[in-house]
Order: C-alpha cells, then structure tokens, then sequence
C-alpha cells in the first residue's frame, strides 16, 4: 500500500514538473492606439468586411478576379504549401501514437563447433516478430510540437489568404489602369483631331492674310506633338494587359474591361478600428501564428534537459528448425522500460534553447512589425484619398477655365492681330495636360481605394 502511495506521489510531481517546463501560449501584447494617423473615428464598421463582390461591382472586373482566385499560379503555389503543412500536422498527431514494425527473416551462418577446434557446421535461424515503441510525453514535448505544427499550418493558410487578398488588389489596380490608359488614349486621339481641324483653319488664315506662315507650321507641330504621345499610351497599355495576364494564368493578350466614366467610387469607407487588423488582416495573422510556432519551438528545446521515458515490446517466434517455427518453443516475448537523460550533451542543448529563444523574439519583433506596417498602409491609403478628392473641385473648375481659353483665343485669333497662334499653342498645351491630371486624379483616387481596402485585410473568403 506504501508502495502505491509513493507511486501516486512521484506521478503527481512529475505532472507539476512538467506544466512548469512547457509554457502556456499568450497572444503577444501590442497598443494598436494611435496606429491610424488621424484616424477619424472609432466606429468598428470596416470594408475589410465585405465581399470583394459588393466592393467591386463592376462586372467585367469582378470576372478577372473570379477568374485569377481560380487560376493563379501564386494561389496555386501557396496550396500546395498548405497540403505539405496539413501533413506535417498529422505526422506530429501520430507522434503521440508506438511505432509498430514486423521483420521475417532467415538467416544462415557458419560456425567454428566446438570453439577453437575449427570443426565447422552451419546453422539456419528463423525470425518472425512484431516490435512496438512509445515514448510518453511527460514534459509535453509531443503536446508543444503538435501545437506547432498547428500555428505552422494556419500561417501557412493566413499566407495564402494574404496573397488572395494582394491578388484581388492587384487585378483590381491593373484593371483600373487600364481603363485610365484608355481615357488618356481617347483625350490624345481627340487633341489629334482637333489639331488637325487646327491646322487646317490656320492654313485658311493664312490664306486670308491673318496670320502668317509661321502660325501654320506650329500649328502643325503641336498636332504632331499629340501625335507623338499616343504610341507611347499604347505601349503602356499593351503591357498592362500582358502583366494582368500574368495574373490571370493567361498568355499575353487582350483584356475585355469597361470604360472610366461608367465607374462609381464606393462609398462609406470605414476603417474599423487598429485593432481589428488582427481579425482580417491575413498577413498580421500569419506573423502571430510565426511567434507562436516559435513559441511551441521554444518548449521543446526546454524538455531535451529531462530524462524521456521508452517503452518498448516485441513478441514472436525464433527457431533453428524450420519445423518449430510457429510452436511453443520457438515464442518469445519482452517488454522493457527506460529512462534517458542528457549528461554530456547538456551544452548542446543549451545552444538550442538559445537559439529557440532568439527565433521567438526574432518572431515578436517581426509580428510588432508588420503590424506598424499595416497602420502605415491604411494611413497613406487613407490621406491618399483625401487628397485625390480636394483635387477635383479645383480640377473641375481648371478644365472649364482652359476649354474656354482655347475657345477664346481661337475667336481673337481671327479678328485681333494682337493676339498670334502661341497663345493659342499655350492654352490647348495646358488644357490637354490638365484632362490627363484629371484622368490621373480619377486612377488616384481608385489607387487610394483599392490600398485601403488592401490595407485594411479586404475579404478573401475563398467561397465567395
């Protein structure tokens, strides 16, 4: 009975030994205050919250995203990585699980009988057994690399979720670039005509005696200077459309879009709270589920010091006769237990639970990191759109004032010889550089859009 007691006693203090060893996992602390420059309220509705659905309602665009979370080879990649995280997380699972081995065997030798005296015979041995070994998890070191494996595969999916999330804000500004493209191309083929028309009422002029030779040949080289611009427009937009493709797993080729004007900027965008980064935004995610896997890391590198406890079994049948194999005398049977404990090793496993230890830490600062960076981002998104829209009163009311000094110099241009063709020149050069501003200013302002939305997690629901 005193046997037993001391049993219970040395079991329940190796128990209290063990949860002192490992160390039970805390969510890192970190003040989110202040992570929002001039962040305007603390109202918790987010866009990072809605379906990309509802945020990009454009139809076309919304069949490039469909198509991209499908078919992109990233996406594709970060898969697979999830599939080799999965299995190392079951492999830790059966860790907790004896070994089971069988081994048949016939083995011949040849002996010297009796010792010494080089009389030689031969003797043929037959084995069949089943061995079965199991390490207990005393200190929890089972239980740490299981809880690793598990951060180690939802890091992986917070990675793919983030690279879900960058892919949807990429096809999103690729596409918008485009339809800007195709507005500065239309605006340039339009100042192409224009001038044309241009050229031929200074040649009428001319003809008139209102103005001289001079007006026509510069009235010429500012239809060529439009002229000019319009390739390099093409150029960009063709690899635009081959760098979306990319995207799309498509070879290079041309991408069905709408057009600028039909586009509507989402209204009522929240940004939450700094907090909520940590629920929707997968790459904050990821880095804490890096600090907790180093953090698991950590707690195995703190059991190598205590001794572990084997136990190992086998069981089968051994003879010399072939005959006997499967009988009474040819079964055996063991069973035994041991305990191993570092000696000599102790400075090696010092150096690991340093180094565990520096990874953890090197893990935590990467997690505060990435987490100024994700204020950083919604904080340049967000006065990035406050800019782009103090723009467009003053943009609008620019463009109304240059359309009608175009028209203006043009009519004087008739009937006043104080006014010559570089007047003319000089406010068509002005009134076509202020519509590319604006068309700039319309991508700005998406830009500044699709990085909050970006910034802020958006919604990668892989069912969506």
């Amino acid at each position: 009975m005193i046997h037993k007691r001391y049993i219970w006693l040395l079991a329940l203090l190796t128990l209290a030994a063990a949860c002192r060893i490992t160390q039970p996992y805390r969510s890192p602390e970190i003040n989110t205050n202040g992570l929002y420059r001039d962040q305007p309220n603390g109202d918790t509705n987010t866009i990072a919250a809605r379906p990309w659905q509802s945020f990009f309602t454009d139809t076309a665009l919304q069949r490039l995203i469909a198509r991209g979370i499908r078919e992109n080879l990233d996406l594709r990649i970060a898969m697979q990585r999830i599939i080799a995280a999965q299995a190392a997380l079951k492999q830790s699972r059966l860790a907790f699980l004896p070994d089971v081995n069988a081994n048949a065997s016939v083995k011949e030798s040849r002996l010297a009988f009796p010792q010494g005296y080089g009389l030689i015979t031969t003797a043929t041995q037959y084995d069949v057994n089943v061995a079965a070994s199991w390490e207990a998890d005393i200190w929890g070191k089972l239980r740490s690399g299981k809880r690793a494996a598990q951060a180690a595969l939802l890091g992986t999916v917070a990675a793919q979720q983030a690279i879900q999330s960058s892919l949807i804000a990429d096809i999103a500004a690729s596409y918008y670039t485009l339809l800007a493209l195709d507005q500065q191309l239309q605006v340039l083929r339009q100042t192409l005509a224009n001038r044309g028309e241009d050229v031929s009422s200074m040649k009428e002029l001319k003809a008139s005696g209102i103005v001289n030779g001079a007006a026509v040949v510069q009235s010429e080289a500012n239809q060529y200077a439009a002229a000019v611009a319009i390739p390099d427009v093409k150029r960009q937009i063709r690899e635009t459309e081959n760098a979306l493709s990319i995207l799309l797993a498509l070879p290079p080729g041309p991408i069905a879009r709408g057009n600028m004007p039909a586009q509507q900027v989402p209204q009522n965008l929240s940004t939450g709270v700094p907090a909520q980064l940590l629920q929707y935004r997968p790459d904050v995610k990821a880095a804490e589920y890096a600090f907790r896997n180093a953090f698991e890391n950590t707690n195995i590198a703190r059991t190598a010091f205590y001794p572990s406890l084997n136990i190992t079994a086998a069981s089968g049948f051994t003879s010399f006769d072939f005959s006997q194999w499967f009988t009474d005398a040819g079964l055996f049977g063991n069973i035994v237990g041991g305990l191993t404990q570092p000696i000599f090793n102790r400075g090696l496993n010092k150096a690991r639970l340093t180094a565990a230890q520096a990874k953890q830490q090197e893990a935590l600062y990467n997690f505060n990191k990435t987490m100024l960076t994700a204020g950083k981002e919604v904080s340049d998104a967000l006065y990035s759109l406050t800019s782009a829209s103090e723009k467009k009163e003053s943009r609008e009311k620019q463009l109304a004032s240059l359309e009608k000094a175009v028209d203006f110099t043009k009519e004087l241009l008739k009937y006043s010889s104080s006014t010559n063709y570089t007047d003319v020149l000089t406010s068509e050069q002005h009134l076509l550089s202020a519509q590319i501003g604006s068309i700039n200013d319309q991508l700005q302002q998406w830009q500044a859009v699709i990085a909050l939305y970006r910034a802020l997690g958006g919604n990668y629901d892989e069912h969506d």
